[in-house]
């Protein structure tokens, strides 16, 4: 691979680690925010003992565990790319040499 596709893919690389990372933040608060909801909506499931307050429960605890999920698969996404980035810095530091 020539210096310049390797400088090439390290800059697209570098651009999906960076809107990644903002998507992440974006996502992590999201998970806060839902996770308070879920730890409310358990609170009132507890006092009211209702089925409703049960329902809203289980659906705020479902929308938490999608987004743990969603938020795991980002961050093994971003490892993979980071893989690939040192991978290409390795590449590109032999080029020179």
């Amino acid at each position: 691979m020539s210096r310049a596709s390797i400088e090439r893919r390290l800059t697209d690389i570098t651009a999906e680690l960076r809107v990644a990372r903002d998507e992440l933040k974006v996502l992590d608060e999201q998970l806060q925010h839902f996770t308070d909801e879920a730890d409310e909506a358990r609170l009132r499931s507890l006092v009211s003992e209702t089925p409703l307050a049960e329902s809203e429960h289980r659906e705020a605890a479902k929308a938490v565990t999608a987004l743990r999920r969603d938020r795991e698969a980002r961050l093994k996404r971003m490892a993979k790319l980071e893989s690939k980035q040192d991978a290409l810095l390795d590449q590109l530091t032999s080029v020179r040499s």
